[in-house]
């Protein structure tokens, strides 16, 4: 939808879900609404949940009509309180709920959120504004060992130590305030390697620890599939190797729940060409027995 966010795979999503006219379904991540846009338009009613307030103020907008309508209900509150959101706000039991678990684009390119990283603006990374913690804290406050620690983990950057040593370092002269500083640092400490952006893997593993992404998703599969009515379908969008473990174990270990997609599901070169930044998309589905 819109210059706010291209949704990933919207398609294939569409298709999976198999909407059914007057049936709810929940958007975990609305984002621009991309993905809630092709449930409405195919009669299906939706939850919209997202932690980030311009994501809820920019849908609450650009929807009007079908929020007048009852049809769109949003919901601006983390998805791993989902079973309590779908018993407060979903007339009846969900028969898809989707998790899209990429930064919008929006965040992305906004200077003032702390994801990009070219912004001369601080590094914050927050997706949910009142969280206490920014990157900023982390990239000044951790050690040398615990920044490693962070980088590996949570970025599975082969490059950590020396990364660390570089943050170390800068930081002595002077904090590291902006996104632009970091980047500068880590792609210094690199020279440069990769074919993407050598800060790539430091900028998740911030927004991961920051954000406590890999807990929160483990807690929340298994909330959706007890949300779930009896046949519904859990769809999920993953963007790098820990978060799609966790969906592929997820799958694999629950009972009661069909694997849908023996192999994750990824963008056609024709959906790359036009949106080159989920080309590390892979979207696994499940159905409840």
């Amino acid at each position: 939808m819109s210059s706010y966010h291209t949704s990933a795979l919207l398609k294939e999503c569409i298709e999976f879900l198999d909407v059914k006219k007057g049936h709810w379904y929940i958007d975990a991540t609305l984002g621009g609404g991309g993905h809630t846009e092709g449930i409405l338009r195919k009669g299906g009613n939706v939850v919209g949940i997202d932690t980030d307030e311009d994501s809820i103020r920019f849908v609450e907008e650009h929807f009007k009509n079908y929020v007048g309508e009852g049809r769109l209900i949003l919901v601006n509150r983390n998805f791993s309180d989902i079973e309590e959101i779908a018993e407060e706000f979903c007339p009846s039991a969900p028969e898809g709920v989707l998790f899209d678990l990429g930064v919008s684009s929006h965040q992305l390119d906004s200077v003032f959120r702390g994801f990009s990283f070219d912004s001369a603006n601080r590094l914050d990374m927050r997706m949910d504004k009142s969280l206490a913690v920014t990157a900023k804290d982390l990239v000044n406050g951790l050690s040398k060992k615990e920044l490693e620690q962070l980088f590996r983990e949570y970025g599975e950057e082969i490059y950590a130590g020396k990364i660390a040593q570089s943050i170390v370092n800068s930081r002595k002269v002077r904090e590291i305030s902006t996104c632009k500083e970091l980047s500068r640092i880590v792609s210094f400490a690199k020279s440069g390697r990769g074919k993407v952006h050598p800060a790539t893997k430091v900028f998740q593993a911030l927004r991961v620890a920051v954000n406590d992404e890999l807990q929160v998703l483990s807690t929340a599969l298994p909330r959706a599939f007890r949300v779930l009515a009896p046949k519904g379908r859990i769809l999920v969008i993953s963007f790098h190797s820990l978060e799609d473990r966790i969906v592929k174990n997820f799958g694999n270990k629950t009972m009661g729940l069909e694997v849908l997609t023996k192999s994750p599901i990824i963008p056609s070169d024709s959906e790359l060409l036009s949106n080159i930044r989920i080309r590390s998309a892979k979207l696994r589905v499940f159905e409840k027995n």
